[in-house]
């Protein structure tokens, strides 16, 4: 059931929150376990493949992406043999199982953090890391104005062994972060060694955090515009990112994989984060040697509006495309507000048009040629909670801003599977307990129990949509022809005349096509396409 090479071209992967996701043991965190028991019910979805968020020994300060240890199990979600147990559980389904790999920083945990701290300015153990002198009288100013992603400076000030205040280290996230130094072999060596571990573990690729990160402008000057750089934890500093160095370390890295895969046929999948400002810069990542996919986060930050999916979709499939890669297409993440939500906020005719708007999204990315990476609770049509208490907020965006502004809890709260009180089946056995972050009392509309038994519900309109992707030929990996359609709707034709057509208004048009009805995303009358609604057809023509 694993055997198809370049199954990775027109996957269909979900992203698992591990700690969001289902919880086995009743502390009210998800865990490995949870994960396994739940395999079943994404089988039935119908996805390729899972996405696992970091499940590594962490302090857990920005929930796992600040790794201490790059080769366990913490135990809040399980142990090593656990992970064995959902490895075979999930290749006896036929799901393949992708790892998230976080090679920008580490926790300042990590044993080799720890050793750099102890150890002298200019010695091999700071060289894993960014240390640096500070500036202006005892250097007592960070080595550069760069800002952090998540706030603040990109630079803390360490005692050093005497006691007395010594050089600086670089995190570009949160001083819990140091990143790595990747000029300093060490570095590159330790990853080869991770990669490894998890390969021989079975694992069917690796998901890489900040993949355009890893290399600094080696003189590490200051930012000519460094407000522009603290504007948004999705701006890009030129200097911290899209170095030209970091091309050679996913070559090295495809190496490896294409080194597994020749030998047991089985193609290990490298997927990267990349922030970069164009689909041009974006393909240099996907070249053949490089990385197989990386996310094409364009068609997730478009606005609701016919010409700008146009836009970004064109872009995608010309410069991505046209290195031999697919695009992976997304519409969201465990860093971002809802679907739903996110497309109510842009309607002036209220919040109600988000659901109808995302269900029509989904169907227009599935129908794209290429990948596609649903978010865990998208699939039910889960809006952002928006409404949580200061107190109970974990996302270190806050807690180093003081500001709610882009923060990414409200995504993370744990699923509902069913009843209808907190935990809704989240903690199977433990009604008693408390999830990690509480779920609002409307979650109880959005269980999976009830989803399932509503043909009606997002949960049929993804599990339809995967299932004739896995059936028809036109859908998943090749090209797509533009068609011309009434103002307000976007469509196009895949392979053999299967067309898909969204109508990005509100008002019912004349279908832009006449066939045979396939699936669209809600009621569409005979001949009629109504206002944010996406269809699949079989043209005649």
């Amino acid at each position: 059931m694993l055997s198809k090479y370049h199954w990775w071209r027109d996957a269909v992967i979900y992203q698992v929150y591990v700690r969001s996701f289902l919880d086995s043991t009743g502390d009210g965190i998800g865990d490995l376990a949870g994960v396994r028991a739940g395999l079943p019910y994404l089988k039935k979805l119908g996805v390729d493949g899972i996405w696992l968020s970091p499940f590594y020994p962490s302090p857990q300060h920005d929930h796992g992406y600040d790794v201490a240890d790059y080769c366990g199990v913490d135990p809040i979600f399980g142990d090593l043999a656990e992970f064995d147990l959902l490895m075979a559980s999930a290749h006896r389904l036929g799901v393949r199982v992708l790892l998230d790999i976080v090679p920008n920083h580490c926790s300042s945990e990590h044993p080799w953090f720890q050793e750099a701290l102890a150890a002298a300015p200019g010695s091999a153990a700071r060289a894993r890391f960014h240390f640096a002198d500070g500036r202006g009288p005892d250097g007592a100013e960070p080595p550069n104005n760069w800002h952090a992603m998540f706030g603040g400076p990109a630079w803390t000030r360490v005692t050093e062994a005497d006691g007395r205040p010594g050089q600086w280290y670089l995190h570009m996230f949160t001083p819990q972060q140091p990143d790595w130094n990747w000029r300093t072999p060490d570095v590159a060596d330790e990853f080869d060694r991770t990669l490894r571990f998890w390969l021989d573990r079975g694992v069917d690729g690796f998901r890489i955090d900040v993949a355009a990160g890893l290399f600094k402008h080696p003189d590490l000057p200051d930012s000519l515009d460094p407000e522009a750089d603290a504007r948004s934890r999705d701006s890009v500093n030129p200097l911290a990112w899209n170095q030209p160095e970091v091309h050679d370390v996913w070559r090295h890295w495809r190496s490896v994989c294409d080194g597994y895969a020749a030998h047991d046929g089985r193609e290990r999948l490298l997927v990267g984060e990349v922030s970069v400002p164009t689909a041009r810069e974006h393909a240099r990542y996907v070249r053949p040697d490089e990385l197989h996919q990386a996310f094409f986060f364009d068609l997730l930050g478009a606005p609701w509006d016919p010409d700008a999916f146009r836009k970004v979709i064109s872009e995608a499939m010309q410069d991505i495309a046209g290195t031999g890669s697919t695009v992976t297409w997304v519409l969201n993440n465990h860093d971002q507000v809802r679907t739903v939500t996110r497309y109510g906020e842009c309607t002036t005719e209220g919040s109600g048009h988000g659901a109808a708007r995302a269900r029509a999204a989904a169907l227009l990315m599935l129908a794209l040629p290429g990948a596609a990476y649903i978010y865990q609770g998208e699939e039910l049509g889960l809006p952002e909670v928006v409404d949580l208490p200061d107190e109970v907020l974990t996302d270190p965006i806050f807690h180093r801003t003081g500001s709610r502004a882009r923060i990414r809890d409200g995504c993370r709260v744990p699923l509902p599977w069913s009843g209808q009180a907190s935990p809704f089946g989240f903690t199977p056995g433990a009604e008693s307990a408390k999830p990690w972050l509480p779920q609002p009392d409307y979650f109880a509309e959005y269980a999976t129990d009830r989803a399932l038994a509503d043909t009606r519900s997002f949960w049929h309109l993804y599990r339809d949509g995967l299932q004739l992707r896995a059936a028809l030929p036109q859908l998943g990996e090749g090209a797509l022809r533009w068609l011309d359609t009434p103002p307000g709707v976007l469509g196009f034709v895949r392979g053999d005349g299967l067309v898909c057509a969204v109508n990005f208004g509100t008002a019912p048009t004349p279908a832009p096509v006449s066939g045979t009805p396939l699936l669209s995303s809600g009621p569409c009358p005979a001949g009629v396409l109504p206002g944010s609604t996406a269809a699949w057809w079989i043209s005649d023509h």
